[in-house]
Parts: structure tokens; C-alpha cells; sequence
């Protein structure tokens, strides 16, 4: 029998050997940096995480996967550019304005809350990156361009209007054209693919000097740059860090360095989707340097789907949108289901994958919850908190959000996602994909039904057979549009 003294003092020095280890395991902070890097067109079966038949190496976003939490069941908020980003920066869906309005005003509202302006208001300094594409308040390049990032919570901005396919091309810091777009381009594009990709852009100004095949890499070094700074600050009056790096590769023009040439199995864009990969690297080899990946929760996403069509499938045996349905611009899942990676380390174990029904949407609320900060009123109306899931505490099986609504790119066609259901309100791609919208005929269903979990090839249409599945849909999809849900 062991003396009763000998256990206690045995049980005292094990506690005591606990906490010197535990006071010596650096712990997360309570309020991590942030960095957001946002692909431009990548596809759901470019990575070869998501796909192990893609005939494009990304060791970078792989990498991003083995060291965090990979989804599989994550969605854009819009199948095109501007869509996408007002959903990931308001927790808002697009439906709820006029989107098509970005090319004149400001898509966002004063006063509006954003990612920026809660993270700003919680201690952060926060940059962004790369493609804006929400709209400014354009009085001539020579003037301030109002309504854009600083305005909308961030505290500084590089980067472009808009993608480098749509004129005018030039530069812009915080609020001010570097060099306005005094120049000419004429339209270019490729022999061999379709109208819309290869190295395909629109004539117009652009600014003298500028090269389209420069901005890519220009955009990784002023990333490192804000990131670099934000490592020179002194450790005693350092704000923790939001950077939103909002790339605009692999969008056409497809423009890939001659390093990266012919080195992918998919062509000029599978060479180009190479190289987003390798800045990709750069920007973590920046955060390595600054000693800053320990304490920096980073998410990868890609904004809509790529334009990549079944011909360039059969062509090159590389499907970029990884065996779903459709492209860029459709209600059918290629067109927004998108690859969607969290690293963070000491609150997401690595190496994990979740298959929990997300959106882009969900980042507001998921930072202001991080920060211990609630949401006023109005605010975020579709997002909803991740921080359970990306900890791992969601019950398997429960969602951690409510339905998905969205907005077809290129009709008025609409989507609603429940559970393992999915309806389009039309038939038709509603997108890019041919054909974009059918009339019914005698007898023919007058949208499409999926069930996802044992469809995602979206080829069942069990729309006759499920009326009463249709009808909930169909009333759900109304009182979520018609409504934005209290929070």
C-alpha cells in the first residue's frame, strides 16, 4: 500500500510540472491578426487538396489545408466578382441592392458596417490589398475616389477598381489614382479558347507605365510590405493586424511569368493558377519572417468559379470546377461552391476537414464574436458566427447556419440551399453556362430540385417528384428575400 504523503506530494509535483509547462506553451491571443487572401476565378477543383486529379500543383493552398480546416461545402455569396466581395464584406446577400450599380457609385453605404470598420473599432489596424470591385464615387482619376476601402473601415488601400480585364487600368492608394489613366490599350485575346479567357482584356485608358502582367506580382509585394511594417512596430503599441489581400489571379487576362509557362497540365490557366499558388507562398515566407504565423488566423477562399467550359475538360483532362455542375456566373454549384481553408493555430486543429454549410457571409459575424463584440442591429442580417465549427465543438449534423440564398450572375434566376436541398426557381444555368434560362414545356418542371447529398452533380431534377419539398423551398426562399432575418 502506498503511504498516503507519498501520493499527495507525487500528485502536487505532477500539477506543478503542469503549470510550468502550460505557462511555458504560448497561447493564442485573445484577438488574433487577421489576413484574408481571396482568389479571382479559382475553381473548386484547382487545388489539389480539393481535388487529387488537378493537373495544377498548389503546394501553398495544400499546405494551408494540412495546417488548418478545409470545407467542403462553402459558398461564395454571389457567382460573380461584385456580388461575392459585398457579401464577404457586409454579412449581407447581394440580393438585398443593386449590384449592378458598382460601375457607377459606391456599392456600399456610409455608415455601413463592414469587416474593416468592426475589426477597426475592436483595436485593429486594418489594410487592404488588390481588387475592389465595389464601386467608387468617380469624379474624375484626378480627384479623390470616394466610397472605395477607407472609407469603409479600412486604414489604407493598394491596389486596382475593379478586375484587369475592365478598363480603365491604373493604380490607386487609399483614395487617389497613383498615375491616372491617361493612356490607351487596345482589346486583346487569345486564338485557341473562347472570347472571355486566355489573355483576354478590354480596351481603354490605363495608366502610362502600367503593365497588366505586373499587377499580380506588384500586389504580393505590397501585401509583404504592410505585413513587414506591421513587424517593425514596437511590440508595446502594436495593434493587431487585419490584411485583406484581394487578388485578381486567376481572372483573365491570363498572364502567367515565364517561370510558370507550360509547367501546369492545364494550360495557359492552369500555368496562371501555378503562379497565384507561388505568390501565395510568398505571402506566408513574409509572415514566417515576421514571426507572426503563430498568432495570425488565415483564411483562403476563392471568390465565384472559374470560366473553364467542357470542351476545355475534354481538351486538357482538367476540370477546375472538380466534378461539379457549371462555371463563374451559375446557380449550379461550379459556379459558387468554393474551395475555403481556416489556419489558426492553437484554435483550429490541423489537418481538419468540415463539410458544415457556409458562406462567405459568415466572416462578420465570426470576427465580431472573436473579439467578444456584438453585432448592432441591422448589421450582418446573414451571417452567422463559425468560431464553434472552426473549434471544433459543432455538433456533426447540426447546422451552424440558417439557408443560403443567392442571386444567379447573369438572369434573374434564384437559389435557395437547405440541408441536403437545393432549388433554382428556372431552368437554366442562370449564368455563363449554355443554356442560360429554358421556357417550360407541356408538363416540364419549372425549376430544378436537388438533393445534394446524394446529387452534387446536380443531374436528378426531383422538382415534380417533391412538390411539397418545393413549396418549403419556394416559401423559405420568399421570407428570407423578402425580410433580412433579425439577429
Amino acid at each position: 500500500m502506498k503511504h498516503p504523503f507519498r501520493i499527495l506530494f507525487a500528485t502536487l509535483l505532477l500539477t506543478a510540472i503542469a503549470v510550468l509547462h502550460a505557462a511555458d506553451t504560448p497561447k493564442p491571443p485573445a484577438k488574433p491578426n487577421i489576413v484574408i487572401m481571396l482568389a479571382d476565378d479559382m475553381g473548386y477543383g484547382d487545388p489539389g487538396c480539393y481535388n487529387p486529379q488537378s493537373k495544377i500543383a498548389t503546394p501553398n493552398i495544400d499546405r494551408l489545408a494540412r495546417e488548418g480546416m478545409r470545407f467542403t461545402d462553402a459558398h461564395a455569396p454571389g457567382p460573380l466578382c461584385h456580388p461575392s466581395r459585398y457579401g464577404l464584406m457586409t454579412g449581407r446577400f447581394p440580393f438585398r441592392t443593386d449590384i449592378t450599380l458598382w460601375p457607377k457609385q459606391p456599392l456600399i453605404e456610409a455608415g455601413q458596417m463592414t469587416i474593416a470598420s468592426l475589426l477597426r473599432d475592436q483595436g485593429y489596424h486594418t489594410a487592404m490589398v488588390g481588387k475592389w470591385h465595389l464601386g467608387f464615387r468617380e469624379d474624375g482619376y484626378d480627384q479623390p475616389l470616394r466610397g472605395g476601402p477607407v472609407d469603409c473601415g479600412f486604414d489604407s488601400f493598394f491596389g486596382l477598381r475593379a478586375s484587369t480585364d475592365i478598363s480603365p487600368y491604373f493604380y490607386i492608394r487609399d483614395n487617389r489614382a497613383v498615375t491616372p489613366p491617361t493612356g490607351h490599350i487596345a482589346a486583346h485575346h487569345s486564338e485557341g479558347w473562347s472570347p472571355t479567357q486566355g489573355a483576354f482584356w478590354r480596351e481603354g485608358g490605363i495608366a502610362p507605365g502600367l503593365e497588366l502582367k505586373d499587377v499580380l506580382p506588384r500586389l504580393t509585394d505590397e501585401a509583404c510590405a504592410v505585413i513587414n511594417a506591421q513587424a517593425g512596430k514596437k511590440s508595446d503599441t502594436r495593434q493587431p493586424l487585419m490584411l485583406y489581400l484581394a487578388y485578381t489571379a486567376p481572372h483573365t487576362p491570363w498572364l502567367p511569368a515565364t517561370e510558370f509557362a507550360g509547367k501546369s497540365g492545364a494550360g495557359t490557366y492552369g500555368d496562371f493558377v501555378m503562379m497565384v499558388d507561388a505568390q501565395i507562398g510568398s505571402v506566408l515566407t513574409a509572415l514566417e519572417k515576421a514571426d507572426m504565423m503563430q498568432d495570425t488566423l488565415l483564411i483562403f477562399a476563392s471568390d465565384n468559379g472559374p470560366v473553364w467550359h467542357p470542351a476545355d475538360v475534354a481538351r486538357l483532362g482538367h476540370d477546375a470546377v472538380g466534378s461539379l455542375r457549371g462555371m463563374k456566373a451559375d446557380a449550379w454549384e461550379g459556379g459558387h461552391r468554393m474551395p475555403f481553408i481556416v489556419r489558426w493555430p492553437g484554435r483550429v486543429k490541423a489537418g481538419t476537414v468540415s463539410d458544415q454549410t457556409i458562406c462567405f457571409t459568415d466572416l462578420l459575424a465570426t470576427f465580431a464574436d472573436i473579439c467578444g463584440a456584438k453585432l448592432p442591429a441591422g448589421a450582418g442580417p446573414d451571417s452567422f458566427s463559425l468560431v464553434p465549427v472552426l473549434e471544433g465543438r459543432q455538433p456533426k449534423g447540426q447546422p451552424i447556419r440558417g439557408p443560403i440564398v443567392m442571386q444567379a450572375g447573369s438572369s434573374s434566376a434564384m437559389m435557395i440551399r437547405s440541408g441536403d436541398w437545393k432549388l433554382i426557381n428556372q431552368l437554366g444555368s442562370g449564368g455563363f453556362s449554355q443554356p442560360k434560362t429554358i421556357k417550360p414545356g407541356f408538363g416540364d418542371p419549372a425549376g430544378q430540385l436537388y438533393n445534394l447529398r446524394d446529387d452534387l452533380a446536380e443531374t436528378n431534377n426531383l422538382y415534380l417528384k417533391q412538390p411539397e419539398i418545393v413549396a418549403r423551398l419556394e416559401a423559405e426562399m420568399q421570407r428570407i428575400v423578402k425580410a433580412e432575418p433579425s439577429r
